[in-house]
């Protein structure tokens, strides 16, 4: 019954990964994507965008985090989940089901689900190319032009050796419109021996316990539930065990936004900096009333300096703020 951080690409960067798995809950993370296509990739890059490996690939919080790639070429990508695993990668994963336009335009992420063959013969290929101890796993769509594509792909994964495959409950025409079809994630189930990890539209401890029975899976990764309410990882923990969870407050969830912008503000301009404060409040609106409030105050401010000190207003505050425009 694992939880995992779904990999977000320009929303969950190490960062944030560093601050959800502090507040607890989390089993696993996924880095963003890693784009693979023409040349060798150097280091730096990985450790761009997973500077975890150098600290035993996992965050201060003890949570393992394993290495996104994305990419068509067969040969590249499977030279770059070799590299990914020397660098200490525990654990290799293809990414089929980013719905981008410009990703898939360039024949990566889920667009990749037309063709099932392509998709086994990158896994093969990674399978061959890292330390059989290492998982090769997979994240898919249910398909691309529609939802029919999830078995023969899921089955695709199976014979060419994935460890595991999650499966966002949408095709990519579907995109992240509700609802979230959980049931055809259990028809893949049904056909498919490899472990399903199922993916999709859990905001709350209640969607946790309807996304498992209705698609039959042990183990669920949520994106977007987790950077609107931090603390639902925890939350569903205690909830698998009847334990009472307290919940984070409006003013702990400032804490983590506010200790984020700091972190930004080290090597990134102001304007980028308010721009992925506002990004993760505005994911909270959707838990907090406090976050709705506070929304109405700084969607039109710039400096994050100003933006930090509305946040802490807003939680000494707390209910008592006010919508205004």
């Amino acid at each position: 019954m694992r939880l995992f951080l779904a990999p977000m690409e320009g929303l969950v960067d190490c960062y944030i990964r560093e601050l959800l798995t502090s507040v607890g809950g989390i089993d696993r993370c996924v880095t963003e994507f890693i784009r693979v296509t023409r040349g060798t990739l150097p280091e730096r890059v990985y450790y761009r965008f997973a500077p975890e490996l150098k600290q035993g690939a996992k965050t201060q919080a003890g949570v393992p985090v394993a290495v996104q790639l994305l990419g068509s070429d067969v040969r590249q990508v499977a030279i770059h989940a070799a590299k990914a695993a020397e660098l200490g990668a525990p654990q290799v994963d293809l990414n089929f089901g980013c719905p981008a336009k410009t990703v898939n335009k360039h024949r990566g992420g889920s667009v990749l689900m037309r063709e099932p063959e392509l998709m086994h013969d990158l896994v093969a290929a990674v399978r061959e190319a890292v330390p059989a101890a290492i998982p090769v796993t997979a994240k898919m769509r249910l398909g691309y032009d529609d939802r029919s594509m999830g078995v023969a792909c899921g089955q695709a994964l199976e014979a060419a050796g994935a460890s595991e495959i999650c499966i966002h409950a949408r095709s990519k025409v579907d995109g992240y419109r509700p609802p979230a079809y959980w049931e055809e994630i259990a028809r893949v189930r049904e056909r498919v021996r490899t472990p399903i990890i199922a993916n999709g539209d859990v905001w709350s401890v209640e969607d946790y316990w309807r996304c498992r029975e209705v698609s039959g899976c042990d183990d669920v990764m949520i994106g977007r539930g987790l950077v609107a309410r931090p603390d639902l990882a925890r939350q569903i923990k205690a909830s698998q065990v009847g334990e009472p969870c307290e919940d984070l407050p409006w003013a702990g969830v400032v804490e983590l936004l506010v200790d984020y912008s700091r972190t930004l503000h080290t090597f990134l301009e102001g304007r980028y900096v308010t721009g992925r404060i506002k990004q993760w409040l505005n994911y909270t609106r959707r838990q907090y009333v406090e976050a709705e409030a506070c929304w109405h105050k700084v969607k039109r401010v710039s400096e994050p300096e100003e933006v930090c000190r509305l946040l802490k207003d807003s939680a000494e505050a707390g209910s008592e703020w006010r919508v205004s425009a």
